[in-house]
């Protein structure tokens, strides 16, 4: 009878969980440790106005294949749905302005893409990329902030990449690396695209998918959660956060649980297995590894994290929304007073999910906060957030009506950043982990922050403890 541990109760964990409950069947004993006290990690499925409302992550890309694979296998594909299809929105050079089609993660694929976004030098700056020196890329990795910022200027950067990044990574364009954000674009210019504006241009599709890019689930992301536990039928440790890992002179894992030392640690401190699945963040992973795979943790402990809040408000029914999906803030972007903006980024809920907006209900808004390095905005408690989120919903649609629900939700460390040498860094942890027996990592700080990303990282990692 195998046994094995998966350290990390998220979308990750739980999916190594189910995996492997189907490798081993039901002879298997699966224990899932969660160091909090609920499972789901960054799925979370909360009650807003009495209605289900994802304060988490909210949706998954559609166009991969492994989230909607996923959701059909536990029986969920009459829940999921798609975005209405309203258009969203940018905040540039302090007005509000469609988001461009035509760009790659905002990498323009023509200078017609940004049409009435830049300024008319920043336009003429970015419009001549094609013509500066034909572009190759130096060995390794580099920071795609800077390459953007000396071929396009700065403002196709501030205005329009940096606000997107945001939204994938809570992180800007400075502190990314290029290889691990826009795989593509390098891949293209690898290839023998000779400027920037070519790689884009090679991604976009001559006519246009009618596959949705994006879905979730009308009972809201964590029921993914609740049919992966009951599926994978774990034992379940909670609210013990794992200590340490170390190899049993036998063969197989011990992990241990607590503050105690080992040599005073009480027996039900200490879980022995066969195979463990590590699927928790960065830091963590770094701190368990350490002693026995020293190199994996030392790659893991390269991987910085930013931290971000949501702020759900529900608006008394009736309420007004802009005719879009919602509006993207970059980081130098002001209010009419001169201040920063708290938020950077609206979901106009009610408009993009028709599922959010039945007749009669509250008008669901999503506001979310934090970039990584600028922590000021959630250094405020939940009350004065929420206060500056809804001055900030003001100011970009008018809107005054006193929300009759809000929730804030708060995600310490919740993104991995891909800094500058990412894909090396990442090849580390694979090299280090490969001679090692019945051990596997998943999760976020791989290959990919989405749902399908870590979907796949976990169905490796079970693969791989098995032998397979």
């Amino acid at each position: 009878m195998l046994r094995v541990a998966v350290v990390g109760g998220g979308i990750s964990g739980l999916t190594a969980a189910y995996r492997l409950r189907r490798e081993l069947g039901g002879q298997a004993v699966i224990t899932v440790c969660e160091s909090t006290g609920e499972l789901g990690g960054k799925l979370h499925t909360a009650e807003l106005a009495g209605m289900p409302f994802d304060v988490g992550a909210e949706a998954f890309l559609a166009r991969r294949p492994e989230g909607v694979v996923l959701a059909g296998d536990l029986g969920l594909s009459d829940e999921l749905v798609h975005p209405s299809g309203a258009s969203a929105t940018v905040r540039a050079g302090g007005a509000t302005r469609p988001l461009p089609s035509g760009t790659v993660m905002g990498v323009p694929s023509s200078a017609e893409a940004l049409t009435g976004l830049l300024s008319e030098e920043g336009g003429r700056t970015a419009a001549s990329e094609p013509q500066l020196p034909r572009l190759e890329l130096p060995p390794g990795d580099l920071s795609l902030g800077a390459l953007l910022r000396g071929r396009f200027g700065d403002e196709l950067v501030d205005r329009l990449v940096d606000p997107l990044l945001g939204g994938v990574y809570a992180g800007g364009a400075d502190g990314l690396g290029l290889r691990a954000t826009l795989p593509a674009i390098a891949d293209a210019i690898d290839d023998g695209a000779g400027s920037l504006t070519e790689a884009a241009a090679r991604q976009i599709p001559e006519k246009p998918s009618a596959r949705p890019v994006f879905a979730t689930l009308t009972g809201g992301l964590q029921t993914l959660i609740t049919r992966l536990t009951e599926e994978a039928k774990p034992m379940l440790r909670l609210g013990e956060p794992v200590r340490a890992l170390a190899r049993r002179p036998e063969g197989g894992w011990r992990l241990s649980f607590g503050a105690a030392t080992e040599s005073h640690a009480p027996a039900d401190s200490r879980l022995d297995v066969d195979a463990v699945v590590l699927a928790v963040p960065a830091p963590a992973a770094a701190k368990l590894l350490a002693d026995e795979v020293p190199a994996a943790a030392a790659a893991f402990a390269g991987v910085e994290l930013a931290s971000m809040a949501v702020v759900a408000l529900a608006l008394p029914p009736g309420t007004e929304l802009p005719k879009n999906s919602g509006v993207l803030i970059g980081a130098t972007e002001r209010r009419a007073d001169g201040r920063p903006f708290t938020a950077k980024a609206f979901t106009f809920s009610a408009r993009k999910w028709a599922h959010h907006a039945p007749p009669g209900a509250p008008v669901l808004v999503r506001g979310s906060v934090g970039r990584f390095g600028d922590t000021d905005g959630l250094r405020a408690d939940d009350e004065e957030l929420a206060r500056l989120v809804r001055a900030d919903l003001t100011e970009l649609t008018g809107i005054t009506a006193e929300p009759v629900d809000v929730l804030v939700r708060r995600w310490g460390g919740g993104l991995p950043q891909y800094g500058v040498g990412h894909v090396r860094r990442v090849a580390d942890i694979r090299a280090a982990l490969a001679g090692v027996p019945r051990l596997a990592v998943a999760g976020a700080a791989l290959y990919g922050v989405g749902i399908p990303a870590c979907i796949a990282t976990a169905h490796a990692a079970a693969l791989h403890v098995v032998g397979r």
